[in-house]
């Protein structure tokens, strides 16, 4: 494989984040055990809020008057295409029963989860358009009880793009809160009376440690970490497009990596000539952090071929990766390992983390070489069912026997002896070896 790195990245050394670990640890602790009083206090310390802790109708409707008449169309446009494209999701999907072998009948149900915990983060940006994905998605599912959360801000609430887009989206109950407290709240059924059978949405470190200690206890969909995004291109991509969609992605935040993976050295260049510029145009917030992701995690990677590209594309396993190529057929067809691909130069990742349609909360970390993004399916079961009838628990009563006498597992085995003794008390069947010593009834 040839690979040339034009630039590579010098992330800063980081320490082993035990405060977190600490911090998130003693806090679910105090509110399992002080419940919601416990829960109230921290969001008074941490967002300064002193309201009720459950969203009112009357909040909602104040948050609806807040917005023009533009922002709600606008949002319901989003909820509009994700919605659609998580009842494709839903559709492919399927039940069916089948018969085995005459008399064994097994099948597949779909269950959705009775209560899903959607958690949206209300930091440096309103994320509205997370609330769409996740309720949205959680709806589509069946999900009978959406319990939503997002961080009030001061006096000021939860922001109301956000809580607008969640009603609209069919969240049943919705709490102004946010981090840790947000994330136990909702595991443990405070404010709601419904403890969350999964929880779902992207946070910050705290959120995401809180979710990777609870897990077991309840589902989630991912342990999240910063945003990442990755272009593929070649000779024929536009480098102010290629560069405009890179540094846009960079603004995420400071610890965000972008990654350029070009078989033409010209364009990986001339991207590189052309960010600072980018970057240093950008409104104050969004140009610091863009500053350090670009400096510190961002890297422009020269390959031989597509081929080549492919490889290290693969390698990252990134969350977002845009293709700017000929032939895009060709590599929908061999890229294998990403959160979210967006092939061709129409095709922008801004589109999907805001309102094209399919879901926005996805891998990181290299999650996506064995995981995809969040999906109507992470909230339904896939279970299965069986029925024998006595003539098929005859002829697989015999092989359960002699397979669990073979692995030692003598009361496995006695399940189908009695069976077979029960219903067939004339015959003698072979059903395997108990301390050497054939077995039989």
């Amino acid at each position: 494989m040839s690979i040339d790195y034009l630039k590579k990245a010098t992330p800063p050394v980081q320490a082993i984040d035990t405060a977190t670990t600490e911090t998130v640890r003693r806090m679910l602790a105090e509110i399992e055990s002080g419940g919601e009083d416990c829960v109230r206090r921290y969001a008074r310390e941490f967002d300064g809020w002193h309201g009720d802790i459950v969203v009112s109708e009357t909040d909602f409707a104040r948050a609806e008057k807040a917005l023009s008449d533009g922002v709600k169309d606008d949002i319901r446009f989003a909820r509009d295409r994700v919605q659609d494209f998580a009842r494709r999701q839903r559709d492919a999907m399927q039940e069916f029963q089948v018969e085995l072998i005459p008399g064994l009948v097994a099948g597949q149900r779909l269950i959705p989860c009775n209560t899903a915990g959607c958690y949206v983060p209300g930091g440096r940006y309103a994320h509205a358009a997370s609330a769409i994905m996740s309720v949205g998605t959680a709806a589509v599912a069946g999900v009978k009880h959406i319990v939503a959360a997002s961080p009030a801000h001061g006096d000021a609430g939860v922001h109301p793009a956000i809580l607008y887009a969640m009603k609209l989206c069919g969240a049943h109950t919705v709490l102004a809160l946010g981090g840790v407290q947000a994330v136990a709240a909702m595991t443990y059924g405070l404010f709601s009376g419904a403890p969350a059978d999964i929880i779902v949405g992207p946070g910050n470190r705290f959120v995401a440690e809180a979710k990777r200690m609870l897990f077991g206890r309840v589902g989630i969909d991912v342990v999240a970490g910063p945003t990442e995004s990755a272009i593929i291109a070649d000779e024929t991509a536009d480098p102010a497009i290629v560069t405009a969609d890179l540094v846009g992605q960079a603004e995420h935040g400071p610890d965000s990596p972008v990654w350029l993976i070009t078989t033409s050295r010209e364009l990986g260049l001339k991207v590189m000539e052309l960010v600072p510029a980018a970057i240093a145009a950008l409104p104050e917030l969004a140009r610091a952090a863009a500053t350090a992701s670009w400096r510190d995690h961002a890297e422009v990677v020269l390959c031989g071929s597509r081929d080549d590209a492919v490889q290290v594309s693969d390698r990252y396993a990134c969350e977002h990766l845009q293709v700017m190529a000929h032939d895009l057929d060709w590599w929908l067809a061999n890229l294998t390992n990403y959160g979210s691909l967006f092939l061709g130069e129409e095709t922008t990742v801004a589109y999907g983390d805001k309102c094209s349609g399919p879901n926005h909360i996805l891998p990181t970390r290299g999650a996506a070489r064995y995981s995809g993004g969040l999906s109507v399916g992470k909230f339904i079961k896939t279970v299965t069912w069986q029925r024998l009838t006595r003539e098929a628990s005859r002829t697989v009563g015999q092989v359960a026997a002699r397979i669990s006498r073979l692995e030692g597992m003598e009361g496995h085995a006695r399940t189908g002896d009695v069976r077979l003794h029960k219903y067939y008390p004339q015959e003698r069947f072979e059903l395997g070896t108990l301390g050497g010593h054939p077995t039989g009834v």
